[in-house]
């Protein structure tokens, strides 16, 4: 039998990085890896376009169009992207924000609102610090410039929240740091420094640890998704990419470890491995439904709430079945 040939985009991140060069290799596949620095990017292109067999594509917009009836993609349970988001939580010190609470009736940034990384920190907010988010005012906008994030292709949210975007022709950054918005969240921390920006929490590592140890919650923010129509024609593609996904991210487990000469600059990075092996108790970063159910369960439960689903998805409904599927 010949050999299929697939086009997958995903960023170039070091659990599958052997996917791009060729070092692991997708049973019955030849794989064109199509390596894109900017997810937003990949994210549009297939959201919008449908440009790729296979992506790297946002676990909120991909949950959305299921919970909504649309059945263009399927999805398999690998990650490639995950992070925990309490240190992502800038405040303007000016604005009187101590604590979580203080953001009650706060005018607060955000690339999007239906973001995963956006939809993380709210469902943190609420759970954990009681927080009520309907006084919230939202600015929408780019992080580090001026305009819009992408162009998403999310649905529309179910019911109305107070959400305005940042027509000024600065940044949310710049905003925060003029005190126009009292704090800024998303999927990535502002770069510029300045005085009277901070981050909410002074010790946000230690938060997201003692968060995960307490929940076994650690944040997906992207799944891997598949257009239907090629997984429909070829369905054991997708036990098949799963399997290279698997493999190719203990590949990148084991380069880790290796001490002798530093791989990535990091000086303490063995006491780093050593951490991580600590805090999650081995690999830190698994595939799979049943390995993520805390934290998939809690997704879904927080797009619920937070009116961009109608209702949690069961989670075997979001992901294909992968018969043949190896360890994670």
């Amino acid at each position: 039998m010949s050999r299929l040939n697939l086009t997958f985009a995903c960023g170039k991140y070091d659990r599958m990085e052997a996917l791009r060069t060729g070092d692991v290799s997708v049973e019955g596949v030849d794989l064109n890896y199509v390596a894109i620095e900017h997810p937003r990017e990949i994210f549009d292109r297939m959201g919008g376009g449908k440009e790729f067999d296979a992506a790297e594509f946002s676990s909120s917009e991909f949950i959305s169009l299921m919970a909504r009836g649309d059945r263009s993609f399927v999805a398999l349970p690998v990650f490639p992207s995950r992070v925990f988001r309490h240190s992502f939580i800038y405040i303007n010190r000016r604005s009187g924000i101590r604590a979580p609470k203080d953001l009650e009736g706060k005018r607060v940034g955000v690339a999007l609102y239906t973001q995963t990384a956006a939809v993380w920190i709210r469902g943190h907010l609420a759970h954990q610090y009681g927080v009520d988010l309907a006084t919230i005012r939202w600015v929408e906008g780019a992080i580090e410039k001026a305009g819009q994030h992408g162009e998403p292709h999310a649905p529309p949210l179910l019911k109305p929240v107070t959400i305005e975007r940042n027509r000024t022709g600065h940044s949310l950054t710049e905003l925060l740091a003029a005190g126009e918005i009292d704090a800024l969240f998303g999927s990535r921390r502002p770069t510029a420094k300045h005085p009277d920006v901070a981050p909410l929490f002074a010790d946000a590592k230690a938060v997201e640890q003692a968060y995960f140890r307490e929940t076994g919650i650690f944040p997906i923010m992207h799944l891997v998704a598949m257009r239907r129509d090629v997984y429909e024609r070829h369905p054991w593609i997708a036990t098949s990419l799963y399997n290279a996904c698997v493999v190719a991210k203990n590949w990148a487990r084991a380069r880790l470890k290796e001490h002798g000469a530093l791989r990535y600059m990091l000086p303490w990075q063995h006491f780093h491995v050593d951490e991580i092996e600590d805090v999650f108790g081995g690999d830190p970063w698994p595939y799979g439904v049943e390995a993520n159910r805390p934290t998939l369960t809690a997704l879904v439960q927080y797009m619920a709430e937070q009116h961009l689903i109608a209702k949690p998805v069961p989670l075997e409904e979001l992901f294909v079945p992968l018969p043949g599927a190896i360890g994670s």
